[in-house]
């Protein structure tokens, strides 16, 4: 199942520097492995935010929920998810 994810972040700011740049680095970690498991589709800046607009390829809501949870950026996110299918005059066969 393919979800449109909107990703806003705000990180605190007084966040320590150092703990801000460790939890980066384990979001940028854990997006890459997700993108080389197939799930993570797609990843797009949005330009002059703290924001990405995402594919993911889940099962179904549940797993997208157990995903986006366990991101280290989540406890500082602002997301918007919506279901999406199969438009019927795509010309491509596997939506990618």
């Amino acid at each position: 199942m393919l979800f449109h994810v909107e990703m806003t972040v705000n990180l605190p700011p007084d966040m320590d520097p150092d703990k801000a740049a460790a939890i980066k680095l384990k979001e940028k970690e854990m997006a890459q492995q997700l993108q080389r498991d197939g799930i993570w589709r797609h990843l797009w800046r949005v330009v002059g935010q703290y924001a990405n607009v995402s594919v993911f390829d889940v099962r179904d809501g549940a797993q997208l929920h157990e995903i986006l949870s366990s991101l280290p950026l989540f406890p500082y996110m602002d997301i918007k998810v919506q279901a999406l299918c199969r438009h019927p005059s795509s010309i491509h066969e596997d939506d990618r």
